[in-house]
């Protein structure tokens, strides 16, 4: 009993050692034979933590003239809203549809941004242009629904005020 307790005890550490060795012999002739420079602390990346970073250029688009275009887009549905209740739809068949694309706008903008901060195609390089183009995609649809459905139908603003009064 005593000698199998003994056995037991040693082999595993007999084994484990044996095989740690092996393992790191292996890798050491891996890293020889290598083609690159073994360097210490990690591989070599160019420039220091000190360097500065390179900005994208500049665009109009994508700077203070499109987050006024967000603001001011954002802020004008109040009022439209309002008026499009006040006014009758088929009075004012423009109104009707530039408010339906003031909403889908609106929609694509925010949907847009949650896209860019949370699947940005650097960091999920699949998934991020696949749900930029679904939401392109969908917002063409909705577009065309919302002219089909003011066009041919009673129009965003009575469809809402037949509801509201349902």
């Amino acid at each position: 009993m005593a000698s199998s307790m003994l056995l037991r005890s040693t082999l595993p550490r007999t084994f484990a050692s044996a095989t740690g060795r092996n393992v790191l012999r292996s890798a050491l002739q891996v890293r020889a034979s290598s083609t690159t420079q073994y360097v210490p602390g990690g591989p070599i990346i160019k420039g220091t933590v000190n360097d500065p970073i390179e900005f994208p250029p500049s665009s109009k688009t994508h700077g203070s003239y499109h987050w006024a275009f967000e603001r001011l887009l954002a802020a004008s549905l109040v009022p439209m809203t309002a008026a499009a209740f006040v006014t009758s739809g088929s009075s004012y068949p423009v109104f009707d549809g530039l408010l339906g694309l003031s909403l889908v706008m609106h929609s694509h903008i925010g949907f847009d941004s949650m896209i860019v901060d949370y699947l940005h195609k650097r960091k999920f390089p699949i998934i991020g242009p696949i749900a930029s183009w679904t939401l392109r995609t969908v917002t063409v649809g909705v577009l065309v629904g919302v002219y089909q459905f003011n066009t041919n139908d009673i129009g965003l603003t009575e469809l809402i005020a037949k509801v509201w009064t349902a």
